[in-house]
């Protein structure tokens, strides 16, 4: 992105809020949702236009979880362990996909293809263990599911089967 196309995005979030209470979280929610993170050059322009410290800005991406610094892979990969889910052994789940995917939860795969994260909750308790890519909801997943899941969102991925 150019600097131009930098100030108009950042016009278009930030004008909207700039003189409301809570407007930083708004506008980072705003940017994240159109870019899947917060992109650093976004970041300072944010900061001018608040005319607020770039660290405050960082402050609040670095405390929710839900603030990335980094673009996440094409799919992202949510295992929940809410209370229900890690009950119904939803950590085995998260081992499963580290294993088949090399990454730790927060992490991305070299071919940018999946990310991986922990929730805390999905609202599905009744479902338990909770599995999520994008906006689908698996249910009742096992760890011998994982692999199909996995595959059905894999382009050019070889999945690793234990």
């Amino acid at each position: 992105m150019n600097a131009q196309e930098i100030q108009k995005i950042v016009s278009e979030v930030v004008d909207p809020w700039k003189d409301k209470d809570g407007n930083l979280i708004m506008i980072l929610h705003q940017i994240q949702n159109r870019f899947s993170y917060v992109p650093r050059e976004i970041s300072f322009e944010v900061a001018k236009r608040l005319h607020i410290p770039l660290a405050k800005i960082y402050e609040v991406i670095t405390f929710y979880h839900y603030f990335k610094l980094e673009p996440p892979g094409r799919n992202v990969i949510s295992a929940c362990l809410g209370t229900a889910c890690y009950l119904k052994g939803a950590g085995r789940l998260i081992e499963v996909l580290k294993d088949q995917l090399g990454v730790n939860p927060g992490e991305t795969t070299a071919d940018k293809q999946f990310h991986v994260q922990v929730v805390r909750c999905v609202g599905c308790c009744g479902l338990a263990p909770v599995v999520t890519v994008g906006l689908k909801v698996y249910g009742k997943v096992t760890p011998e599911q994982i692999s199909e899941i996995v595959t059905e969102y894999s382009s050019d991925l070889v999945v690793q089967k234990n």
